[in-house]
């Protein structure tokens, strides 16, 4: 979807990024990068059809005379509708060489995430005035091992039904009610058949692989 928006407005985000101070090997770091302002220039220049039509006039064959304009641009990619249920998928790997490397290292992530930061100022399904989108982690998927051989495991919270969260699946309504505390309930450690009730600070000190949280407001 290509859509034409005021330059002064199309990267505001619905929070101010520049009140985050993300610590690396943490969630919002990973956030932030993937969220950044990217420059697009020298081979990676976009592709302007406006400019190209006013180089080479709107009665021309542009492709048969390829006459294209490439101009400098500004890259970002921004969250503009909220889900109900976020999943955060982390790249445990990386490249070493001709083979690739299993990533070991820790990333902390919250109970209560804020999306707001990685938000376009005008997201469709969050109620205006509002700047917060908050969501609750209910699962996380772990992996041991290495990129060969290995066993996931998985951390879920067993808690009451989130109306909130039924309401915006099944009706397309954005919660109105504040919720900013996490879901209560009970965390269990699932291990193929076996399964252990667990401390929120265990799950919290996984090596998550997957993150999944449910919507609040």
């Amino acid at each position: 979807e290509v859509s034409t928006e005021d330059p002064e407005t199309a990267f505001c985000t619905l929070a101010n990024r520049e009140d985050l101070n993300p610590e690396e090997s943490s969630i919002y770091h990973c956030l932030y990068q993937f969220t950044r302002n990217e420059k697009l220039t020298e081979t990676n220049k976009l592709l302007c059809d406006v400019c190209t039509q006013r180089h080479c006039g709107p009665k021309k064959d542009i492709k048969s005379e390829k006459k294209c304009v490439y101009t400098d641009a500004k890259k970002q990619m921004l969250i503009s509708l909220a889900p109900p249920v976020l999943t955060l998928h982390l790249k445990r790997f990386q490249q070493a060489g001709f083979n690739l490397r299993k990533v070991n290292r820790h990333i902390k992530f919250p109970e209560v995430i804020d999306l707001a930061p990685f938000c376009t100022a005008k997201c469709k399904n969050v109620a205006e005035g509002n700047t917060n989108v908050l969501y609750s982690l209910y699962g996380v998927v772990e992996h041991s091992g290495t990129m060969r051989s290995g066993h996931y495991t998985a951390y879920a919270k067993m808690r009451s039904m989130n109306n909130h969260l039924s309401d915006l699946v099944l009706r397309g309504q954005s919660p109105q009610a504040l919720e900013t505390e996490p879901v209560k309930g009970q965390w269990f450690h699932i291990s193929d058949t076996r399964v252990q009730a667990v401390s929120a600070a265990k799950v919290l000190s996984s090596q998550a692989y997957l993150l999944f949280y449910e919507r609040l407001l």
